[in-house]
């Protein structure tokens, strides 16, 4: 997914850990990762929405815990879908248009982008229905 080893572990524990709260230290300590490395990790999968920040109660400050539909919406967005087609239209042209034989590869990765950007709402919707019961997910 593009992040490093520490973002994955602080991700893969949120998944999985006991209680599903936990503070910036108790991740240092359960993965043997720096505070720093915490912090910057945590900073980043906020800002990308994999993780929230929550009260701890009876602890000081905050914990964290990972969005219930934080992995549906991370695929969701299909403006990520959309940039990369239009990047990838532009690859086409520079490579002399689409009957060019240069711009094969700039094609195929074009329309699966763009199949993906068209196609996933739709999936999502059909994996709420059925897996969640219900056209929305909480949180």
């Amino acid at each position: 997914m593009g992040m490093t080893p520490a973002y994955g572990k602080l991700l893969g524990w949120l998944l999985i850990c006991d209680p599903p709260q936990q503070t910036s230290g108790e991740l240092a300590t359960a993965l043997d990762l720096s505070r720093g490395s915490v912090s910057t990790g945590m900073r980043v999968l906020e800002l990308s929405g994999f993780v929230r920040r929550v009260p701890a109660p009876g602890r000081r400050g905050h914990a964290y815990e990972v969005a219930p539909d934080a992995i549906i919406r991370s695929v969701a967005e299909t403006t990520k879908f959309r940039t990369f087609r239009e990047l990838m239209d532009r690859g086409v042209t520079v490579a002399g248009g689409q009957d060019s034989p240069r711009a094969a590869r700039a094609l195929i990765t074009r329309d699966f982008y763009a199949y993906a950007e068209r196609e996933l709402p739709a999936i999502i919707e059909r994996f709420k229905a059925e897996y969640l019961g219900k056209g929305e997910t909480d949180g």
